[in-house]
């Protein structure tokens, strides 16, 4: 049987992803009332990571180890990627060891080809292009404190990266508006863009995009990789800060979220990230949830608790 791989959102059907962040609310539950659930009992995940992470490894090992599973993470030091040996020949090797691999890369382009030649079901951990995972915790999180997000509308404030890129393909999937503000020569991919015409729009105005959102998101100015462009950055981003006077232009019952992590002062106001409307650090838990439901999605499917 081919293996399913998860490297963006649209790699599921709407009703897959709607089932996952109900999962992944029942799991989240499961372990608040202690009860043990071990599916992933003599599964082995491994993580190969080209960049540093917090959330998303931890949330990983943490979530395959209370599914019953083990774990075993590879840095660049550890393997022979980049070094000579090609993917594909990393990809087939590895899928006839482990159960199921978790990459967080550089490149996009590279883990669609270890995908293409992995026995094993591939997660994208974060790539240049995309950061599903983070929208799985993202939705759930929402959908927890608010209810349904079809329909709603949500406010993008900021550099059109990986991240925005998910939240398009999640305006396509779960059915609600998007509105990305970010600054000339920092837009989301022209293409994409395209593609999610019929749900998303793009403005250079903060202002118009937060007005009436139900869901104000942004993420650093300068990721990982773009250190040498923060002085350009920080000069190109100049009134696309959040913060309470653009947070008043939401609706009453507006949340704001950041991916984490967060530069006070800079992308967003310490009084914003760290006020009532903020549902940042359900967010960065609900990593750990989102991801055991996927796990369980792709190893397990037929055992629920």
């Amino acid at each position: 049987m081919t293996a399913r791989h998860f490297l963006t959102l649209m790699d599921l059907s709407p009703a897959e992803l709607k089932g996952l962040i109900r999962r992944a609310s029942e799991l989240k539950m499961l372990r608040q009332r202690g009860e043990h659930f071990a599916p992933l009992s003599g599964k082995t995940m491994a993580m190969i990571f080209e960049k540093s992470s917090t959330r998303t490894r931890v949330s990983f090992e943490a979530g395959m180890a209370q599914l019953g599973g083990a774990s075993l993470f590879l840095s660049p030091r550890d393997t022979h990627l980049g070094r000579g040996e090609p993917v594909e020949d990393t990809a087939r090797v590895m899928s006839r060891m482990v159960d199921v691999i978790v990459i967080r890369a550089n490149s996009h382009a590279m883990v669609e080809r270890f995908a293409e030649h992995s026995r094993v079901p591939v997660i994208n951990a974060l790539t240049d292009l995309y950061h599903p995972c983070q929208l799985l915790a993202d939705i759930q999180t929402y959908v927890e404190v608010r209810g349904p997000i079809e329909g709603r509308r949500v406010a993008w404030i900021g550099d059109g990266n990986n991240v925005c890129h998910s939240w398009m393909n999640a305006a396509r999937q779960f059915g609600f508006k998007m509105v990305i503000a970010a600054p000339k020569g920092y837009e989301p991919d022209a293409l994409l863009l395209k593609a999610c015409a019929a749900q998303v729009t793009l403005t250079h105005d903060p202002k118009e995009a937060a007005r009436g959102a139900d869901i104000v998101v942004t993420d650093t100015w300068a990721s990982m990789g773009q250190e040498s462009e923060k002085t350009e950055r920080l000069k190109a981003f100049a009134g696309y800060t959040v913060d309470p006077a653009l947070m008043q232009l939401a609706s009453k019952d507006a949340v704001f979220m950041h991916c984490l992590p967060a530069y006070r002062g800079v992308e967003v106001a310490a009084e914003v990230i760290d006020g009532p409307q903020s549902v940042v650090w359900d967010e960065a838990e609900n990593r750990l949830h989102a991801q055991k439901a996927l796990l369980e999605f792709l190893l397990a499917p037929n055992r629920s608790a």
